[in-house]
């Protein structure tokens, strides 16, 4: 108890037995500035993967297309075919035939502006919006089979599936990276204390010879790297936070790592980091000051 006290707290002497400048101070702070950065965005990325799979899985659960392929002859009786099916399939909120435009515009990326779609034998598309009870898929394809063989019925489930998979996997490998991130602060900690307390071997034996306890030493390279590790992991989640807002917008669809940022709740993360990092940094350095302290005798 004395010993946590102390770091927040510190005897008056304390604070001289530790130099204040050095390559191991330099180190801490800005491996844990670098981190820091590395863990918010690596949130940012990963709350940013949830809410584009639950905005696929939204958007295309209820939605589903029913394309109608036939002769031209035969291709506006089975268009109207179809949609009297869909006028009498109860679960189905609307419909709506795609006018030539739409369907010019779902071409575009793939064959540029200017195709000839009047020269092309273009299905008809139907665009379906479910209600929220939702219709029998099987009972449909079954009356579409019977009535208008020429329709197939797309509910995009093989688009679905993939796309959202592929998102959470994103939001997996974020948090993986989160874990792995700190596994490295800890490391680095363990190293950086037994770097500096061996760099001041000398120091401890005269605080040994005139009565410190080894609980005494540790507290003041505890309280350096603690705070160092504080300091620096704001100035990286202050920089990381300034590079999200610096990130194009969502709607801006020529660019890439757009949706890449936090919302609401989520930047308290901000806080959370260098809180993380000084107990993390605290428990660290004080398990490994001791240990290696009582290997100095």
């Amino acid at each position: 108890m004395a010993s946590v006290k102390n770091i927040f707290i510190p005897d008056r002497y304390v604070n001289q037995i530790v130099p204040t400048n050095g390559f191991t101070t330099l180190l801490t702070f800005f491996t844990s500035a670098s981190m820091a950065f590395l863990i918010v965005f690596s949130v940012a990325m990963s709350f940013a993967a949830d809410r584009l799979a639950r905005s696929w899985s939204d958007s295309l659960a209820n939605s589903a297309t029913l394309r109608v392929s036939a002769p031209t002859a035969d291709l506006d009786s089975q268009t109207d075919a179809a949609l009297h099916v869909l006028s009498k399939t109860k679960g189905i909120a609307s419909f709506r035939l795609l006018k030539a435009e739409e369907q010019q515009a779902l071409l575009e990326p793939w064959f540029g502006p200017k195709v000839p779609i009047n020269n092309l034998p273009m299905p008809r598309l139907i665009s379906i919006e479910e209600d929220e009870n939702g219709y029998d898929r099987v009972g449909l394809r079954l009356r579409l089979a019977a009535e208008v063989p020429s329709a197939v019925l797309d509910d995009h489930t093989r688009w679905r599936e993939p796309l959202i998979k592929a998102a959470y996997r994103i939001w997996f490998l974020g948090w993986l990276s989160i874990g792995l991130v700190f596994f490295i602060v800890i490391a680095m900690m363990t190293l950086v204390t037994r770097a500096a307390l061996s760099s001041n071997r000398k120091v401890i034996e005269v605080l040994r010879l005139v009565g410190a306890t080894d609980q005494y030493i540790a507290a003041a390279f505890v309280r350096k790297f603690a705070f160092r590790a504080f300091f620096g992991s704001m100035l990286g989640a202050f920089i990381a936070s300034m590079t999200l807002f610096l990130l194009p917008p969502e709607a801006d669809q020529n660019a890439i790592l757009t949706g890449i940022r936090l919302e609401g709740l989520e930047w308290s993360w901000l806080i959370v980091v260098p809180l993380s990092f000084f107990v993390l940094t605290f428990l660290t350095a004080r398990i490994s000051s001791l240990s290696i302290l009582k290997s100095l005798t």
